[in-house]
């Protein structure tokens, strides 16, 4: 799945943030519960030199055998007992109070009293408040670990957004641009260097690429143009030599086969010229066009074509079809279809033309197998040996068709039948 540089962005930052603070936070809790402990420690051994020394001064507190108010006891040991160290450790007492086992931290410490014999003081504190610190501490924490988090996502969002938009507005600027259309070249100072860099170098490459279409629009049309005379004389010469009686049966056939060439290639020529023109965008003014009455005419302009293939045409009328769209290109557009449509016919076979508010069909017999629907609207291809054809007519109307956001035409097979489908969204058109 595809998303946008911010998005992208900030993805990866709340990832390696979540990792960073996690750890951050992690190494700050284990040094704050380290404090509390060493904290706690010292109080105990503190309270320890306090008790040893008391006991020296006051021998009854060796009979101090129960943890009591003062929360130590001081038992005797044996000689092999007694440590040097001191312990500390956690161990849970039970309390009256709330009648469960609570957390202390201990600490034992071995000691000779007055009177030479070894004693083991062990004095314990309640850490029960250091366990609500650490649940405090936790729970803060967290918050201030999400509240970084959204904050930092917040923040880089709206500057990123901030950052971004000369971007966005060059992007929008290619967006719009098509060849041949002229487009605004407003001078617009970015405050980002990269930015003013990128649009400047656009804009050039721009005037770059109108420069070299202009030049190859002119030479598309120059050369077709020039093609268009010697090709036509070639072709009248051919026929008066046709018309020579001194020729016989075997150059007869020669030059009727030279000549049958060369309005093919004369067809090829006025194609190649008219999809440059398509793909050039010199067809730009449109108006609300009558599809219904267009197929109409066209049959009637095409009758003698369609009465010599014996074709059965029926207009089924389902609907209106009127769009905004440029009338040439809509009359070669049915045209070519129409044409196709009768060409590759069966001899005494049947055409329907469907006209429906958003669709048009054409729907033929012919062939008894489908073509290739992957290629069948490429430049050039022919399903079969006719060598009369250009293999450009279903490319034109393909092309005609990419100048019209929402419009389609799909082939399909079916009942022995072929459908060219003729489909326009109401979204784009009227």
């Amino acid at each position: 799945m595809k998303v946008s540089l911010k998005y992208y962005t900030i993805k990866y930052l709340i990832m390696i943030l979540l990792f960073i603070i996690a750890v951050w936070a992690g190494l700050f809790y284990a040094y704050i519960l380290d404090e509390v402990h060493d904290n706690v420690d010292d109080g105990l051994k503190d309270r320890k030199i306090q008790i040893i020394k008391a006991v020296y001064l006051n021998p009854q507190l060796l009979k101090n055998n129960d943890f009591g108010f003062n929360e130590f006891k001081i038992n005797p040991i044996k000689a092999e007992d007694y440590q040097n160290k001191s312990r500390l450790y956690n161990k849970m007492y039970y309390m009256e109070y709330d009648d469960k086992d609570q957390p202390y931290r201990v600490l034992e410490a071995d000691f000779i009293d007055q009177f030479k014999n070894n004693q083991r003081l062990v004095i314990r504190t309640s850490t029960v408040e250091e366990d609500e610190l650490i649940y405090d501490l936790t729970t803060a924490l967290i918050v201030l670990y999400l509240l970084l988090v959204i904050s930092i996502v917040v923040i880089n969002g709206y500057l990123l957004n901030k950052a971004m938009r000369p971007f966005y507005l060059i992007l929008d600027k290619l967006k719009k641009y098509q060849f041949g259309i002229p487009f605004s070249q407003e001078n617009q100072e970015y405050k980002i260097t990269e930015f003013e860099e990128l649009n400047v170098e656009i804009n050039e490459m721009i005037e770059r690429n109108e420069l070299v279409f202009y030049q190859q629009k002119q030479f598309i049309e120059n050369a077709s143009h020039e093609l268009q005379t010697p090709l036509a004389i070639v072709i009248n010469k051919i026929d008066l030599l046709i018309q020579n009686d001194d020729l016989d049966k075997k150059s007869l056939t020669f030059l009727t086969e030279v000549k049958n060439d060369l309005r093919r290639m004369v067809g090829l020529n006025k194609s190649l010229l008219m999809l440059s023109k398509i793909e050039n965008s010199q067809f730009n003014k449109t108006c609300d066009v009558d599809f219904n009455g267009m197929i109409a005419q066209l049959v009637q302009n095409y009758e003698d074509f369609i009465a010599f293939k014996k074709v059965e045409v029926n207009i089924i009328d389902k609907g209106k079809f009127i769009a905004d769209f440029n009338q040439d290109l809509a009359d070669i557009l049915l045209s070519n279809l129409l044409k196709n449509a009768v060409k590759y016919n069966n001899e005494e076979g049947t055409l329907n033309i469907i006209v429906e508010n958003n669709r048009i069909t054409f729907q033929n017999s012919g062939a008894s197998i489908p073509l290739d629907k992957s290629r069948i609207f490429n430049r050039f291809y022919k399903q079969g040996s006719d060598h009369t054809s250009t293999g450009l007519g279903l490319s034109i109307i393909k092309t005609i068709i990419k100048q019209y956001p929402g419009w389609d035409i799909v082939y399909e097979f079916g009942d022995q039948m072929h459908y060219f489908i003729l489909t326009k969204n109401n979204n784009f058109s009227k």
